[in-house]
């Protein structure tokens, strides 16, 4: 499930977006405790992993409200969010319209206290049509991201760090659920080659939370 928790996120334009990416930067936190691994994908509850969503009314209370958009003023990333699942065929959901993300809703939802918050997103269409997420090749250090919530307050990051990584080898930190609370976005990278499916890499970006009164 590893090479394909992340490998739905993809895109086959008649032109595919060749953008450059610019390098890489800083260093995703892991922070997961000695002798615990972190999923290397998404898990299904329906598989009998646990969800991170609520167990119960109490659960229900205490979980953060789900995103509902997402905004990186400096890039000029401003997508809608819903909530994504898990495929059939054990890949992490992304939307189909790249105007919209996705946010893993079996994980961790940004505003929490723990774990990696994961959204997903086209960098292009099948129309060529360039998705919101194609942004996140221009995020430098620095750069903040808000995450508008329902009925609640907006939670804002730092980008941390940018990562361009092969689709077959998804970061181990990505669908994380301990560890310090941080914001992860995907979308799919160059280079593009349709015989073997598409984008062959992914970019993953990291944002830490920003404390209240510092945005």
């Amino acid at each position: 499930m590893a090479a394909a928790a992340l490998a739905a996120v993809l895109g086959f334009p008649p032109e595919p977006n060749d953008s450059p990416v610019g390098p890489d930067f800083g260093t995703a936190r892991s922070d997961v405790p000695t002798g615990t691994a972190a999923p290397a994908g998404p898990q299904d509850p329906a598989e009998g992993h646990a969800s991170a969503g609520p167990h119960s009314p109490r659960d229900a209370a205490q979980a953060p409200p789900p995103p509902v958009r997402v905004l990186a003023p400096g890039v000029g990333l401003d997508a809608r969010v819903g909530p994504v699942g898990v495929t059939a065929e054990g890949d992490m959901a992304v939307p189909e319209d790249p105007s919209e993300a996705g946010w893993y809703r079996y994980g961790p939802a940004p505003g929490g206290d723990r774990g990696s918050a994961v959204l997903v997103g086209h960098v292009d269409d099948d129309t060529g049509e360039i998705g919101e997420f194609a942004a996140l090749y221009d995020v430098r250090p620095g750069d903040r991201i808000e995450v508008r919530r329902a009925q609640a307050e907006p939670v804002r990051y730092r980008v941390v760090a940018r990562e361009t990584v092969p689709k077959d080898e998804p970061p181990a930190s990505v669908f994380r659920r301990s560890g310090a609370p941080v914001l992860t976005l995907i979308t799919c990278a160059p280079p593009f080659v349709p015989e073997r499916g598409g984008y062959l890499s992914n970019l993953v970006v990291t944002a830490e939370p920003v404390e209240s009164g510092r945005a």
